[in-house]
């Protein structure tokens, strides 16, 4: 079997028939369907038994992103693995252009898919992610015309809502991180690529529908910070971890800034996440071991290859997003450039 289309779903009886009947209508003979249900409560799971029966149905309670597409992918029969979001739609031919690629000998075993707004198809919701060497990460091509990301590209990460995978790869990898829930699961999984020497690339004749809100909790910020600092200590080495401190200390000036500017509601995020991380100490430090023993590339050729700035307009107002830029990213580009600097040895 070619591929296997993996949809985690979660109350999402509202986007469900539609991502369902654009999957369909794009298959062949040597596809097939995996929906994944994460303890729905509107029904959306009954829906896929009753109106999809060439569709296998797997219930089970919430266990999350990560942990659903893990799910799915474990009785997967195909050779790649495509996973996608339930509130998109897939334009004719983006299973083809996705699985492609990894169709040929090399080392492109990712590919993501040129995902826009629903309401917005002419405007870019991402084109791949764009990984900052300090891990944060940002949607490449955000709000700019779809029409100039017509070109294939190397990505630093695919986004979750759309994406394929070799399936060999993703059992070499174990598969996405299941403690991250939700949130930067998928660029854990690129960064784990890269160190074993894969790579990800952007497939723009792929096009993905995305009815993607802009929304930013309490919730959403913390999984978000507690999963890059946990990106970071498991996927480097304690050596280079220390050498990244110069970049890792501005990061932290830019998120805290980022959280006093949000208001009082969220001056408790990083505290927390620093009281989770320490309560977890010990169970980071296999991961980082395995990373170690693992890895195919130098971790300094992985940091080097990624983005060195900070793109502040999907942070701030414009004024202020300028400001930012001129402060923060010539320092952040030094600091890269110490972080992934040869050692001699």
């Amino acid at each position: 079997m070619r591929s296997s289309i993996v949809v985690v779903s979660y109350n999402s009886r509202r986007y469900l028939q539609a991502c369902l009947d654009s999957i369909l209508a794009d298959m062949t003979g040597g596809d097939e369907v995996i929906v994944v249900d994460n303890g729905s409560t509107d029904g959306s799971a009954d829906i896929v038994a009753e109106q999809y029966p060439s569709v296998h149905l797997i219930r089970g309670e919430n266990v999350g992103y990560a942990g659903g597409n893990n799910r799915g992918a474990a009785v997967a029969r195909g050779r790649h693995l495509l996973f996608l979001n339930p509130d998109t739609i897939i334009h004719p031919g983006t299973i083809e252009a996705l699985v492609a690629p990894l169709e040929q000998p090399g080392d492109v075993a990712l590919t993501t898919a040129r995902i826009v707004f629903m309401d917005r198809p002419e405007i870019v919701n991402t084109c791949g992610n764009t990984v900052q060497f300090t891990g944060l990460a940002y949607c490449r091509g955000a709000g700019q015309p779809a029409a100039d990301y017509a070109q294939p590209a190397e990505v630093d990460a695919v986004s979750g809502a759309a994406f394929a995978i070799r399936r060999a790869v993703f059992e070499e990898l174990e598969g996405f991180d299941a403690s991250f829930f939700m949130y930067l699961e998928d660029t854990d999984l690129s960064w784990r690529a890269w160190l074993l020497g894969y790579r990800c690339r952007y497939v723009p004749e792929a096009v993905v529908e995305h009815d993607y809100r802009i929304s930013y909790s309490q919730s959403k910020a913390f999984f978000l910070e507690r999963n890059r600092h946990l990106m970071l200590l498991k996927n480097l080495s304690r050596a280079m971890y220390l050498r990244m401190l110069p970049g890792l200390l501005l990061a932290e000036l830019v998120t805290w800034g980022f959280f006093l500017l949000k208001g009082p509601r969220y001056w408790s995020v990083k505290p927390r996440v620093l009281a989770w991380l320490w309560r977890n100490r010990h169970t980071i430090s296999a991961p980082r071991r395995a990373a170690q023993q693992e890895r195919r590339m130098a971790e300094r050729k992985v940091l080097a290859r990624m983005a060195y700035g900070l793109d502040f307009r999907q942070l701030a107002n414009p004024v202020l997003s300028h400001v930012a830029e001129a402060m923060f990213n010539p320092a952040f580009r030094l600091a890269q450039h110490f972080t992934a600097a040869p050692t001699g040895s």
